[in-house]
């Protein structure tokens, strides 16, 4: 008890200050009292009962002996029982080295090899490695028994127990299976394709060797050893890299955290937007990386999405609203398993409540009670807001730069790239090193095919078993969506939710605008119809002069009044001198090229004019800049700019499941060519501002400001 209690005088330390023991009340016993005397200058003293002192684990004598451990015999239970006996016997052979007992409180004389007061240490381990050789013990020298020691005197007999060692080594690996990894990774020459995940490359690895030995003459090993074993080759050829490892530990939400639970459909909404790793054709050759927007129910893991050129809009949170609440209409090239009929969903009943469910896609049809979004602009706008606000819908921000906070969602964007991103052609990898040199060279598909393509594959998705997924009744199955949700539905219900075309004009982007007697003006455009100038008396929803517009940046040719009978569609004035349809950034594209000579209808006549030039010129019939080939490309991918008449119609997108075709059209690309569609326009191309614009109150603010400055809640 002496050698673990400090006596007067001992210096210690506690609660991370330095401490001398100045007394001690009573007999060494738990209940003792011990005084300390800080080492200060204040010299503060302190009185502690000997169990809390000793109990609490900032305790420690200074020059005394270290806190004694409780050896982890506990682990042995974890190895096989000959590992067992074999660690308990070294046990032994190390206390007769150093003790002469081979067990604690042994009776009787000591070996004489082994006796400490005739022997030394080092003829006592020789002594030991000869003694064990002669029983039959292989590779046991004297350096083998002072490593024993060394072992279990810093980690008992868990310590001695021999752990064992990797055998991914290309050197210890099987040869075949090294050289056709080498072979997919190309060390002769550079990667042509990406690598992808590892578990697609253990897939190749196996075919690989199917084709080449024969099918199952050689295996490749299981998925860990071969993720050591590829990291180890990828190494060897200069390519490895660790960008995903430290993306991943930089997206882990600091411990503790409380896992997210949503026990009814629709009741917690993730919703997100990410570039994907895969290259597409717009047109004209033009090559992107398309954006997908996504949205994931919590409680079914349902997934919705769409995919654009880069540039979320406000547009595309509103398709994916519509795309929830809405069922999708089966394919005519999809097969009948993908059917709402043929699924576990229980069909018929719904289709009682809901006849669009008849030739529906198996699945699930949720209305959104809260959707989570990070702060991106196109998530957080007024809009946003305003379009969740009318149907209901709470919009949760999640704090700035909290991926955890939406983890879901964020796991299932990696879970898109695994599944379905890295098989199709142009795959690029998740970072320099998994891409290919010669990944623009493969047969890229255009991004109308690439989304159906996505439609089709998150069909499959629904039948998918997902691991989040558990029913109380069932804790060891994994279910799929489609399964949970039929599971919910008689606990939640279904209520079917029909979208009037005042519904989707009421989810398009809204701004604030004056009414003038010219009508309404913005963009350079000007709006009227003899709605605006009727009186409507007071219900008419208005902040002073401003009137409450919405409009969609991909057919700039209308906008929408709210008027006390609903919405009223107000056209451009200009809309019959341009002769085919185009979108919001061709109209900015024009904007940015054409200076202003005249004045404010001057400008704009001349403006619809050039419009109108370029549009045909985009149809074939003149020759295009290679900035206006990129604009007419990104059109032709949102399916807004038209080709001409008798030729293949590239443009035309299959009407959408929920019938917004005629309402929303995709989003561009924003580029250095192309201003952003909330630029702030209202500079004319001579770096002078439209004075007319300043005059009469409609200067041409970004929808984000405007909507910031007088959105009413």
């Amino acid at each position: 008890m002496n050698g673990l209690v400090p006596g007067v005088g001992a210096a210690v330390r506690f609660n991370d200050r330095d401490w001398t023991v100045a007394g001690i009340e009573g007999n060494l016993t738990p209940q003792a009292r011990i005084w300390l005397a800080e080492n200060h200058e204040a010299c503060g003293l302190a009185v502690f009962s000997l169990a809390t002192l000793i109990g609490d684990p900032s305790f420690e004598m200074k020059d005394g002996p270290p806190r004694l451990r409780v050896p982890q015999t506990g682990l042995l239970s974890t190895v096989s029982e000959d590992q067992q006996r074999r660690a308990l016997a070294i046990e032994q052979h190390v206390r007769e080295v150093e003790t002469g007992y081979p067990t604690p409180n042994s009776e009787g004389p000591v070996k004489p090899p082994y006796n400490p007061e005739t022997t030394t240490l080092a003829q006592r381990e020789q002594a030991k490695a000869d003694e064990l050789t002669a029983q039959g013990w292989t590779s046991v020298s004297r350096a083998t028994v002072r490593r024993w020691r060394a072992r279990y005197g810093t980690g008992g007999v868990w310590a001695l127990v021999p752990k064992r060692r990797s055998s991914t080594l290309p050197g210890r690996a099987d040869a075949e299976v090294v050289e056709a990894v080498r072979k997919l990774l190309h060390q002769e020459a550079p990667r042509s394709r990406s690598r992808g995940w590892k578990k697609r490359m253990r897939r190749e690895t196996q075919w690989w060797l199917d084709a080449k030995h024969g099918p199952g003459a050689v295996r490749v090993p299981p998925q860990s050893t071969f993720n050591k074993l590829l990291d180890k080759v990828e190494a060897v050829l200069g390519l490895g890299g660790t960008v995903a490892q430290r993306r991943a530990r930089a997206a882990r939400p600091e411990p503790p955290f409380t896992p997210t639970v949503a026990l009814r459909p629709g009741e917690l909404v993730m919703m997100d937007s990410t570039p994907v790793d895969v290259l597409c054709v717009l047109d004209d050759g033009v090559v992107a990386r398309p954006e997908l927007t996504t949205a994931l129910d919590v409680a079914t893991r349902s997934l919705w999405g769409i995919l654009r050129p880069p540039g979320s809009k406000l547009t595309d949170v509103a398709v994916l609203l519509a795309q929830m609440m809405t069922p999708m209409t089966m394919r005519p090239d999809w097969p009948a398993t993908l059917s709402m009929a043929s699924s576990v969903i229980p069909h018929e009943r719904l289709v009682s409540l809901d006849e669009r469910l008849n030739d529906a896609a198996a699945r699930p049809v949720i209305v959104p009670k809260m959707i989570v979004v990070d702060q991106g602009k196109v998530f957080v706008s007024p809009a946003t807001r305003a379009a969740c606000e009318s149907l209901g819908i709470s919009l949760q921000p999640v704090p700035p730069a909290n991926g955890p906070a939406k983890a879901h969602e964020e796991r299932t964007f990696g879970s898109l790239n695994s599944l379905f991103c890295q098989w199709l052609p142009g795959h690029t990898g998740a970072n320099v090193s998994e891409r290919g040199s010669k990944v623009e060279q493969e047969p890229l598909r255009t991004l109308q095919e690439m989304q159906e393509l996505l439609d089709e594959f998150l069909v499959h998705w629904h039948h998918r078993p997902h691991e989040g997924l558990r029913h109380p009744l069932m804790p060891k199955k994994a279910l799929t969506p489609n399964q949970m949700w039929a599971a919910l539905l008689p606990v939640a219900g279904y209520v079917p939710v029909v979208l009037s075309s005042q519904d989707y004009v009421e989810l398009l982007p809204v701004r604030w605008q004056p009414v003038t007697g010219a009508g309404i003006r913005f963009d350079y455009r000007t709006y009227d119809d003899k709605c605006l100038h009727e009186d409507h008396g007071p219900g008419t929803r208005s902040k002073g002069r401003l009137r409450e517009v919405h409009h969609n940046p991909y057919d700039p040719t209308r906008i929408w009044v709210r008027l006390p009978e609903g919405f009223r569609e107000v056209p451009w004035i200009h809309a019959t001198a341009v002769s085919l349809p185009f979108t919001h950034h061709i109209w900015q594209h024009i904007c940015k090229v054409v200076k202003r000579t005249g004045s404010r209808e001057e400008h704009e006549a001349e403006l619809a004019l050039a419009l109108d030039d370029f549009l045909k010129r985009a149809s074939g019939k003149g020759e295009l800049s290679r900035s206006e080939r990129r604009v007419v490309a990104k059109s032709r991918a949102s399916g807004a700019v038209p080709v001409p008449a008798g030729g293949p119609d590239v443009l035309s997108t299959p009407t959408l499941s929920f019938g917004l075709a005629g309402v929303y059209a995709a989003p561009e690309l924003d580029d250095d060519t192309v201003p952003d569609e909330d630029d702030d326009l209202s500079v004319s191309s001579d770096g002078e501002q439209d004075a007319d614009q300043v005059a009469d109150g409609s200067s041409i603010l970004d929808d984000t400001s405007r909507e910031n400055d007088l959105w009413l809640p």
